[in-house]
């Protein structure tokens, strides 16, 4: 109770939504923003992005497999989320998330990667042997049809589901967005621009966490990455951050304009409880900073490789700033009570099942499936890239 300041009451005093339901829309925002960045050079033929297209398909699909389970760990009872499958529940954004995550993954994803790599993997197929061959036989679903009219039907459909999945990305985290916005008893949460700022800042999450990657690949593989490449997405990682800023800081203006009954409650929580992790680590050091490198970049004319350490050092600020955007919400909104008399705090434990353990295992693991699918999907595959018969 030391941590409690002013009226609660008993069941405001512990928080019902953890670490792990901060995971949750974060992990969902990198698949978001990543796959956002794929669709530039499939839809709309930004040539210049097109060494990160299949890196940033990999990326989403790591990061989507493990999106469920911070909520399947946070439930308790894993299994009763097949509930929502066997007896759906059309009212309720939380229950119909597990059918936006399937549509999403099985007919976005995994057919998108699939019609990209399938004559590579058609010719891996072909020249292996044993269990090798079998399994990418059965990855191809042992069709060797690659003729230049199933190459083109490929590229056709994969650029179908391309257009189709922009909106599905948008569906995938702006629902999220909307889960939290529509709470009208929680003036934090409570605005119509909540799914819409989710979205943005999922877009300058993705966009930040696949640049990040794609230098980190290229040094680790000794090879040199296309500054254009580079420059290009960090262009367009700064419009989009600049939106998403504008965005924020409009709901911002709204609030104090507005004046409501819970602005002085509010004004107070972000001066004491959220100061660290709102104002200085989200606005200061993660969103005006990082935007403050980007837009210098853009009108003063630096070497390669001071663009490089400023993109890399924006990037890490960024997915922070981000991740700490996430906490305010989440966390944020449950540390006043609905009698707006009263704050508490959140404690996290180390080792308990919604502690700082699981929640890092949780972030590493989207790394090691990436790995995994490095390895089955090589972005760098030099034969027959589905983009250069495009190009």
């Amino acid at each position: 109770m030391h941590g409690v300041q002013g009226f609660m009451y008993p069941n405001e005093i512990e928080l019902q939504w953890s670490i792990l339901i901060v995971l949750y829309p974060y992990i969902t925002g990198l698949v978001a923003g990543a796959f956002i960045l794929a669709s530039l050079e499939r839809v709309f033929n930004v040539v210049a992005v097109r060494p990160t297209y299949r890196l940033a398909l990999l990326t989403a699909l790591a990061f989507l497999i493990v999106a469920p389970l911070p909520l399947q760990m946070h439930l308790g009872h894993p299994e009763r989320s097949f509930e929502m499958f066997i007896t759906p529940h059309t009212s309720s954004a939380m229950a119909m998330f597990g059918f936006v995550y399937l549509w999403y993954l099985m007919a976005v994803l995994v057919l998108e990667i699939w019609f990209d790599y399938r004559q590579d993997l058609v010719r891996t197929w072909q020249a292996s042997r044993g269990i090798k061959r079998a399994f990418y036989g059965a990855l191809t679903l042992w069709s060797d049809d690659i003729s230049p009219e199933a190459l083109r039907l490929d590229d056709r459909v994969g650029r179908i589901i391309t257009i189709i999945g922009i909106p599905s990305a948008f569906l995938l985290h702006g629902y999220v967005g909307f889960i939290f916005g529509s709470v009208k008893a929680n003036p934090w949460w409570s605005t119509p621009l909540m799914p819409v700022v989710f979205l943005f800042s999922a877009i300058v999450s993705g966009v930040a966490a696949v640049m990040l990657l794609y230098m980190g690949l290229s040094r680790w593989r000794g090879t040199k990455a296309d500054m254009v490449c580079h420059d290009t997405i960090a262009r367009y990682l700064f419009y989009a951050f600049v939106i998403d800023f504008s965005l924020e800081t409009l709901d911002l203006t709204h609030r104090i304009y507005e004046a409501g009954e819970a602005f002085g409650a509010l004004d107070f929580m972000v001066k004491t409880r959220l100061f660290l992790s709102h104002i200085v680590v989200q606005i200061c050091l993660g969103t005006l900073l990082p935007i403050l490198m980007l837009a210098t970049v853009q009108v003063v004319r630096y070497s390669e490789v001071a663009r490089r350490r400023i993109y890399a050092t924006a990037g890490v600020l960024t997915l922070i700033g981000i991740f700490a955007m996430r906490w305010n919400v989440v966390i944020g909104g449950q540390l006043f009570s609905k009698s707006l008399l009263g704050y508490t705090t959140y404690k996290m434990g180390f080792a308990t099942r919604e502690g700082l353990l699981p929640a890092i295992i949780i972030m590493i693991l989207p790394f090691i499936i990436l790995a995994v699918l490095l390895k089955i999907f090589p972005p760098w595959t030099p034969e027959a890239h589905a983009s250069a018969e495009r190009a």
